[in-house]
């Protein structure tokens, strides 16, 4: 026999109440004295009584859900360790307040477009979290003509259009080259991201900045789209220069573990000949051959922090100050002094 679950008039039946108080009080909204507020709480523990997502939903014309919309080839983000990190803190940060993330992962640039207007306009989302934010992102513009709620996950945008959540990458980066100017390296290579993303662009950056100011020439920069292939055909290509260099500085942790399995095919000795350093610091750094010197970041504290930014913003509410960690070096084994 199916016991049916505990509605609202059952909890303004045991507080003795209407349902309207039961509504006002359970949504925290004011009208309800205190006393009857805790008597219906009372009640509703008492009952064990939860909400219907649907019908809390309908109430208050909300969807209780928050959009991510990727636009990534599936070999590139199948491999990318970023993703499952940020959304499992995202999804913590979301469950705590009964909302749900919706995921979509499509071909190319105008599908997103499309994507973000259909859930906008369908209200399937109450907002939407935008990653991946390109030099010049047509995005900003078109969530802000459709006037959804967003969160930048990366650098903050001028012009105010929405909140940003992210750390800077470039003096994790710096340090990675200083580490490495350090150890005596003076021929330090970077595999980059694509120069459409912000990211990308700002490791680069950072990258050549840090050498400039030691008073070294930049090395050979190779740009690829942040996949573990790219990252092996990048690292041929610098081996097989006529002076390659003696360090590498790749742009994440993917590329540079494909870059350490170049080098050994090759008889190329890490560090002995060649210095490699990566960037995220993901959890299968610390055990390849040999371990790998990353720049570490909190993924997860990011996501949470992005969850509970979007939906402060949902809510109306006043924005609390994320207290992210700033990117730091771990230094393992794949890193040397160069050979004399």
């Amino acid at each position: 026999m199916q016991v049916s679950r505990p509605t609202i008039s059952d909890v303004a039946r045991a507080a003795g109440v209407s349902k309207g108080a039961v509504s006002f009080a359970l949504n925290n909204r004011p009208g309800v004295a205190a006393d009857t507020r805790e008597r219906i709480l009372a009640a509703a523990r008492e009952l064990g009584w939860t909400p219907s997502s649907r019908a809390r939903a309908l109430s208050v014309s909300r969807a209780f859900a928050v959009g991510l919309v990727l636009a990534r080839k599936p070999e590139t983000l199948r491999a990318d360790p970023f993703f499952p990190s940020f959304i499992a803190g995202v999804e913590q940060e979301l469950a705590a307040h009964d909302y749900a993330l919706l995921l979509q992962v499509v071909a190319d640039q105008q599908r997103e477009h499309d994507s973000y207007r259909r859930l906008a306009h369908g209200g399937r989302v109450d907002g939407v979290f935008v990653t991946d934010l390109l030099v010049d992102d047509p995005r900003i513009a078109l969530l802000a003509e459709i006037g959804v709620p967003a969160v930048v996950v990366g650098p903050a945008l001028g012009g105010g259009f929405f909140p940003a959540v992210g750390v800077d990458d470039k003096p994790g980066v710096a340090a990675a080259v200083q580490h490495l100017i350090d150890l005596g390296h003076t021929r330090i290579a970077h595999v980059a991201g694509p120069a459409a993303y912000v990211h990308g662009t700002s490791r680069k950056q950072a990258w050549a900045e840090t050498l400039a100011a030691a008073g070294l020439p930049e090395g050979p920069c190779v740009e690829t789209d942040f996949s573990a292939e790219s990252g092996a055909a990048a690292t041929r290509t610098l081996l097989d220069l006529a002076e390659p260099p003696t360090a590498v500085v790749y742009a994440n942790d993917v590329m540079a573990m494909a870059g350490l399995a170049v080098a050994h095919a090759r008889g190329v000795d890490v560090p002995g000949e060649l210095s490699v350093v990566g960037y995220e610091d993901t959890e299968l750094a610390a055990h390849v051959q040999p371990p790998l010197t990353s720049v570490a970041t909190d993924v997860v504290a990011w996501g949470g922090a992005a969850a509970r930014r979007l939906l402060e913003l949902v809510d109306g509410r006043e924005a609390t100050e994320p207290d992210l960690e700033s990117p730091r070096l771990v230094v393992r084994a794949s890193t040397g002094a160069p050979a004399r």
